[in-house]
């Protein structure tokens, strides 16, 4: 593995405790809650890694504006959510955002720009009014806490499927299947 794909892994060093993101739920407070957040449901873990590889597989360009994009929405709806207002469909909608991710990827789908970057926002959007119901502590730290890990599991996500890309481009459309088949699940 490449010395610049080791350092881009570092910030995993910085949660230790996410193996046990359940222990002690959602009300520690602040940064580490925040942290803990995305690693805490696989339906926000299979998101934010699934963005990682679905960038991955795009054009250039897409490649940061995906995920950047969600980031930014993430936040929006992080917003919305400590702010009280109402999202219909929230469970709904991030379950739908891991099936239809997957699919995304199971079928390396390029779609138009403007039609991707609104995916990627409005499924960020469900996941951080979650996020933003659920924060504890000190809300710039939580938020400060859920971004550093979401884009960890973005960056894991891209660096996943531009490795196995060049080398097992099934492997990819396999990972994106499951990723689907667990979102379908979410739904039931």
């Amino acid at each position: 593995m490449k010395k610049s794909h080791l350092l881009s892994l570092l910030p995993l060093t910085l949660l230790p405790g996410a193996a046990f993101a359940h222990v002690g739920g959602h009300g520690d407070a602040g940064l580490m809650a925040g942290l803990m957040h995305p690693f805490s449901g696989l339906d926000h873990l299979l998101a934010m890694f699934a963005i990682g590889i679905w960038a991955a597989l795009q054009p250039r360009a897409m490649k940061l504006a995906v995920p950047a994009t969600f980031l930014a929405m993430l936040l929006g709806g992080f917003a919305l959510g400590v702010a009280g207002s109402g999202l219909p469909l929230v469970e709904g909608g991030i379950a739908l955002s891991v099936l239809l991710l997957g699919l995304l990827i199971a079928s390396a789908a390029r779609l138009p720009a403007p039609v991707s970057l609104a995916l990627a926002g409005g499924f960020a959007l469900f996941h951080g009014y979650a996020h933003g119901i659920e924060a504890s502590g000190s809300l710039p730290a939580f938020a400060v806490g859920f971004l550093a890990a979401s884009l960890t599991l973005h960056l894991g996500g891209g660096l996943l499927a531009a490795s196995v890309q060049r080398r097992l481009p099934l492997l990819s459309r396999g990972a994106g299947l499951a990723i689907a088949a667990s979102g379908a699940l979410m739904m039931v």
